[in-house]
């Protein structure tokens, strides 16, 4: 359906701007009996949520009147967590509110703000603007809300998120209490619905997210792979899809830091954004995302709010989010204005649990397969070159003259040798990937699974192997060094290149460890602890024994026998003088010396009877009194 009439000025916008039918949040806002009442709306993230509080404000803002008057206070209030969100929401209100006369001013952190102050003293019609700068805004006097009649609160849960719920408090308290207000979210969580309590009056509740279809422009995948080579995942993923921009999200700093190096190392474009960067640098870093000069960007989740890049077709959950709503907001950076997108969570096996969670929470399906592995990108790129696309493309007068001057002087399998090495060499080069296993879903597993191949499948967590599935390994710590399961674990990870689940039974004895490792990983084990440097030393071995369960025996180190070590034995002499055995001879019971000596407490009768000293006790000074210190 077309777009209802909302004001003349912004029903030509809309045609200007090729809008030819609503999105269900623009429809939903729009509808006859929700005009001039507060609205409380639930959407999710690039839904065109900003041309909905646009077109929903505008009959309150303007009313009859083909454009707005001369400015003053500001008659509109727009919220939004960041920066760029704010920015963007004040690109989308000026095309749409181009021919209404009215002026839009800026209030974000990082910009200037005696600028800010200088533009809101001119007199404005529309403020959009972070919580934090706003409130300075009013503090300092130089943001008048008298005159306010709509505020909107963009992103209202990112918001309380991110601990501006004070500020926006603040802010709120300043505005006429006759305001329409207009809060969009993409949860309503208990935080929301009281702010909405306190600040709304009679709000219409808005769900316009479809269970059914907010996810059809985002195809979700989840890749099974090994939590030491998260790195490598990330470059296969990049390099398997090609995105003409992607953007790969990590939870810390650290890791984004740590990340964009690795990447920038391996010869990708990369950018980064994370809290600690200024606004300059952000600038830089997006406006080389927007003209091509860069085409990966490493972020946090704050960092990236509000983000609205163009052909932004994958994402890349290097780090799983924090919740549903994380998983949400950044899978929506792609997929926006009925494009496609997709979007990767990278799952290493003991991280399964949670991604199954949080998918089943946000309500999608994601295919579980293996990182996509060097061969497969490598074929990949065979297809990329033979694709019809390639050899369509424009052809200048100049480039054909180069062309047939290398016809007439090389052969073609030297061009296209030539022109194969020019293209792999701008192209990063694959990683070699594991699969730590194949996706057998909650059905009961077999001792022994295979792959569609007949090969044994990769173990995953509570899988139990079976003798036939694994091979025994020897170290060189035992009981004798502290050895304990809890530190031998991740130091056989470590030196091996394997995970917990590859690893079978350990067995402990006084000298040395042995341990199963699965078959599936034996080669790259073995290469693994042959290159290592470490001071622990891995062997093969034999599987123990049943008897070196006991006593810390083991087949190889016989038992000590009674003749190959000398047993010390005391003989002792009978009463009736016979001969005595191996057992320790009594000694005879104490008896008191002639002179008295010996033990005082003994029973026993004395030659002599021995005095004992009285205790005399502490002095007792109350009873007694201080009697001083003995002169002489």
């Amino acid at each position: 359906m077309p777009f209802p009439a909302v004001h003349p000025a912004l029903d030509r916008a809309l045609i200007n701007k090729g809008y030819a039918e609503p999105t269900p949040v623009q429809a939903a806002v729009l509808e006859a009996e929700y005009a001039g009442r507060d609205l409380l709306v639930s959407a999710q993230t690039g839904s065109g949520k900003t041309v909905a509080f646009g077109l929903a404000a505008a009959p309150t803002l303007l009313g009859d009147k083909p454009i707005f008057a001369p400015g003053g206070a500001p008659l509109c209030l727009a919220i939004a967590p960041t920066r760029e969100l704010a920015m963007q929401v004040a690109a989308e209100l000026e095309w749409l509110y181009a021919d209404s006369g009215a002026k839009i001013a800026t209030c974000v952190g990082g910009m200037d703000a005696r600028r800010e102050a200088r533009a809101l003293s001119f007199g404005v019609h529309i403020v959009v603007g972070t919580p934090g700068r706003l409130k300075d805004h009013i503090d300092r006097g130089n943001l008048d809300l008298s005159e306010l009649k709509v505020a909107v609160l963009d992103e209202a849960d990112e918001m309380l998120d991110m601990g501006f719920r004070e500020d926006l408090e603040h802010i709120l308290d300043q505005a006429p209490a006759e305001r329409r207000t207009l809060l969009f979210s993409a949860t309503i969580a208990r935080e929301i619905a009281t702010l909405a309590k306190r600040y709304q009056k009679d709000a219409v509740r808005i769900d316009a997210t479809d269970k059914t279809r907010q996810h059809a422009d985002i195809e979700y995948r989840a890749y099974r792979i090994a939590p030491n080579e998260i790195e490598h995942a990330v470059v296969n993923t990049l390099r398997w899809f090609e995105a003409p921009r992607a953007m790969v999200f990590c939870s810390t700093r650290d890791s984004v830091r740590h990340l964009q190096s690795s990447l920038l190392e391996r010869g990708f474009s990369t950018v980064s954004l994370s809290g600690e960067m200024g606004q300059r640098e952000r600038t830089d870093a997006l406006q080389s995302l927007r003209d091509g000069r860069a085409r990966v960007c490493v972020a946090t989740d704050v960092a990236a709010r509000g983000l609205d890049l163009p052909d932004l077709g994958l994402v890349i959950h290097a780090e799983l989010p924090m919740n549903r709503a994380g998983l949400l907001h950044r899978s929506g950076r792609t997929g926006r204005a009925g494009k496609k997108g997709v979007s990767v969570m990278l799952v290493p096996h003991s991280r399964r649990r949670k991604a199954e969670r949080l998918m089943d929470e946000a309500g999608v399906d994601a295919v579980w397969t293996g990182a996509p592995t060097f061969d497969e990108i490598r074929k990949a790129d065979e297809g990329r070159l033979l694709s019809p696309e390639f050899f369509e493309a424009e052809v200048s007068d100049e480039d054909m003259i180069v062309a047939k001057r290398m016809i007439a002087e090389r052969t073609p399998d030297e061009i296209a040798a030539a022109l194969v090495r020019l293209l792999r060499k701008e192209q990063p080069a694959p990683e070699e990937l594991s699969d730590p296993g194949s996706d057998r879903g909650p059905a009961k597993r077999e001792r022994t699974v295979r792959n569609d191949d007949g090969t044994a499948a990769q173990p995953w967590p509570g899988d139990r192997l079976g003798s036939d599935d694994v091979v025994w390994f020897r170290l060189d710590v035992g009981r004798n060094k502290n050895a304990d399961p809890k530190w031998l674990i991740p130091l056989i990870c470590r030196i091996g290149g394997i995970t917990k689940p590859q690893i079978g039974a350990i067995r402990t004895f006084p000298d040395e460890t042995r341990f199963e490792v699965a078959k599936t990983h034996e080669k790259a084990f073995r290469e693994a602890v042959a290159a290592s440097k470490d001071e622990v030393k891995i062997t093969p071995s034999e599987a123990p024994t049943p008897g070196s369960m006991k006593a810390g025996r083991y087949e190889g180190k016989p038992r000590r026998e009674e003749g190959d070590r000398p047993f010390k034995k005391t003989p002792y002499k009978r009463a009736d003088g016979g001969a005595g055995d191996a057992r320790p001879a009594f000694k005879k019971p104490w008896a008191p010396k002639a002179d008295g000596g010996g033990n005082p407490r003994s029973n026993a009768a004395a030659d002599k009877p021995f005095a004992k000293k009285a205790f005399q006790g502490k002095p007792n000074f109350k009873k007694d009194g201080f009697k001083g210190k003995p002169k002489g």
